[in-house]
């Protein structure tokens, strides 16, 4: 069976947006075309792809096991066309990275102004979540993580800061009121602002000083989804609901203006720096050449 690359482009387009609309949006096609495509797939493939209502869009299990084969396959297509851009003066194309919130706000900003003014030719588009995924299948070329969340197949390359620290603060008022701990344990007692990733519990804050560590489980008024809301726990710390722990870059604003007042900070548990990673099972296109290339200057 022959079956249209572009019919099946607009349709992995139009299943990860999970619309046609932002389908549209995402690739500047329009969204009746990206209609037309995935309904001649369909037709030609004899299997509903995708379920539609006026509200949403997602794909049948035909589609989610379509979806899942063609990620990677796709992306192999590109990698081969991009071959050419060897023969190029210059590197351009598309370069997808998946990156955690914590690196759009406190790595990305100091690299992507000056790679986009270095490299002209290549559009930089920037997928933020804090969930793990498989970056072939979501057809990116690269993510962005910590080391503890790498998989044993990927090429790591050391980007931004290399070694960070969690913080924990509250506002002055907030400590005036109900004291300044003197121990991790002494959280307990204390209304604190956490966070947690979308599947699994909080996890525990830790510690560690002249080689003791301590784990607390501490207890507050607040929960949020880390990196997606992140800010509202910052603003309630600010506004003296409760002690935060968050990276310390995150709040280092607030710390130097005095809006914050660190807790704890002989404690503060440091870990090394995330790295660019990338599978290291194909060819590397030209533009993730490029951006690594850049990072890496630096250091060298």
């Amino acid at each position: 069976m022959k079956v249209d690359l572009g019919d099946l482009n607009a349709f992995v387009t139009v299943a990860r947006a999970r619309g046609f609309r932002d389908g549209a949006r995402a690739t500047g096609a329009s969204a009746s075309g990206l209609s037309e495509a995935v309904s001649r797939l369909e037709a030609q493939l004899g299997v509903r792809l995708l379920n539609r209502t006026t509200r949403s869009v997602a794909p049948t299990e035909a589609g989610q096991r379509l979806l899942e084969r063609l990620g990677p396959a796709l992306t192999e297509v590109e990698t081969a066309l991009d071959v050419v851009n060897s023969f190029r003066g210059r590197p351009a194309g598309t370069l997808r990275l998946n990156v955690p919130i914590s690196a759009v706000r406190l790595v990305l900003p100091a690299i992507v102004p000056g790679f986009l003014a270095a490299y002209p030719d290549i559009e930089l588009e920037v997928i933020a979540e804090e969930t793990f995924v498989d970056v072939l299948a979501a057809g990116c070329d690269a993510g962005i993580r910590y080391g503890e969340r790498l998989e044993q197949d990927m090429i790591a390359v050391p980007i931004g800061p290399r070694v960070q620290r969690f913080a924990t603060a509250a506002s002055p008022a907030y400590l005036d009121r109900h004291g300044r701990p003197d121990h991790p344990r002494d959280l307990l007692n204390h209304a604190c602002l956490r966070g947690r990733f979308t599947q699994g519990p909080a996890p525990l804050w830790e510690f560690e000083r002249e080689g003791e560590t301590v784990h607390v489980d501490p207890k507050g008024p607040l929960l949020v989804s880390m990196g997606t809301a992140t800010d509202l726990a910052v603003d309630a710390a600010v506004a003296g609901a409760g002690i935060i722990m968050l990276f310390e870059d995150w709040l280092r604003p607030h710390l130097d203006s005095g809006a914050l007042e660190p807790v704890l900070e002989p404690w503060w548990l440091s870990f090394p720096g995330p790295f660019l990673y990338y599978p290291g099972r194909r060819l590397v296109p030209a533009p993730l050449r490029a951006f690594i290339d850049f990072i890496k200057e630096p250091m060298e």
